[in-house]
């Protein structure tokens, strides 16, 4: 369960375990698209936020504090949301997904501003102080990340000019 949380590890380096918690869930949601494309992403994102509410249950029954630093599985959930619109977009248009790296450049960075600054629901539900506000805190992040991420392309791209 430490092993899961902490994202196979991601979440023990330092310093920053939060925004290599965030780095590595990078590659993994890019080979989840190319195996199962956007809905897998999505599902695979719903299993991690199940489990990593539960594991992050257990671990504070466990006495490792209300948010252990090293718990980094709810990054995992937040960053995949952050790059939803770019594993979208992939699959609708049929484009290979790495030719749209400013996307997932824009996710990961807008996805660590949102987690750090916690802005308004991002820091509601960081002060819920339990397992789900542990969690809802970075779906929160990753949907504003996801939200800005659609804005700047449309921008980039013309569509919102």
């Amino acid at each position: 369960m430490r092993w899961f949380a902490a994202l196979g590890g991601a979440g023990f380096l330092r310093p920053a375990p939060g925004t290599w918690g965030s780095l590595a869930a990078l590659p993994l949601a890019y080979g989840v698209h190319l195996v199962g494309g956007f809905w897998l992403l999505l599902a695979l994102t719903l299993v991690a936020f199940a489990l990593g509410w539960w594991a992050v249950d257990r671990l504070t029954a466990q006495g490792h504090g209300e948010d252990p630093s090293w718990v980094v599985i709810d990054e995992l959930v937040g960053q995949w949301i952050a790059i939803f619109p770019v594993s979208y977009g992939a699959m609708l248009m049929s484009v290979e997904l790495w030719r749209l790296w400013p996307g997932w450049l824009a996710g990961f960075l807008l996805f660590r501003l949102f987690d750090i600054w916690k802005p308004w629901l991002v820091g509601r539900a960081d002060r819920m102080g339990t397992p789900l506000g542990v969690m809802l805190d970075d779906v929160v992040a990753g949907v504003f990340a996801a939200v800005v991420s659609i804005l700047l392309a449309g921008l980039s791209h013309g569509v919102l000019m």
